[in-house]
């Protein structure tokens, strides 16, 4: 399968079902994201367990790309270290940004790669990945606001 059949495929299906979208009560992190280029917007919520992330939900309206980046992150992070997903918002956030960045080893993340061919897509694809790294950075973790001006 060519990349870019890919990256349609897994956007298409992402974005008609996307995976962990709902409420999360009692969240012990939260952020809030907004693109107001395009008008994206976004609450994620996160339960930790010790260092992991436990259980991870999106609320929010935003386009094709940034309902489906939202829905695929949420899937890789459920379970990984605050470090480990910190590590794969850099490293997504390099695939978004750089065309040399590899997609090796990402699995169904790869196809956000395609982002890159639509320049102007980059902020829809990266504003969950923002939202995500500034709740778990966020000192009291609750509510903090990304923008992706």
């Amino acid at each position: 399968m060519e990349l870019n059949d890919l990256y349609r495929d897994v956007i298409l299906d992402h974005n008609r079902r996307p995976r962990n979208f709902g409420p999360l009560e009692s969240a012990d992190a939260s952020a809030d994201g907004v693109n107001p280029l395009c008008g994206d917007r976004l609450t994620l919520r996160l339960k930790l367990a010790a260092d992991k992330i436990e259980e991870i939900r999106f609320e929010g309206q935003g386009c094709a790309i940034s309902t489906a980046s939202a829905s695929l992150m949420t899937e890789a992070v459920k379970g990984r270290t605050r470090a480990e997903a910190l590590g794969l918002f850099d490293r997504i956030h390099r695939l978004l940004t750089d065309d040399d960045a590899e997609a090796d080893g990402l699995g169904k993340l790869a196809a956000l790669s395609g982002v890159r061919e639509y320049p102007a897509r980059v902020k829809c694809a990266s504003l969950c990945w923002h939202t995500l790294a500034s709740a778990l950075n966020s000192q009291d973790a609750h509510s903090p606001q990304v923008s992706t001006e």
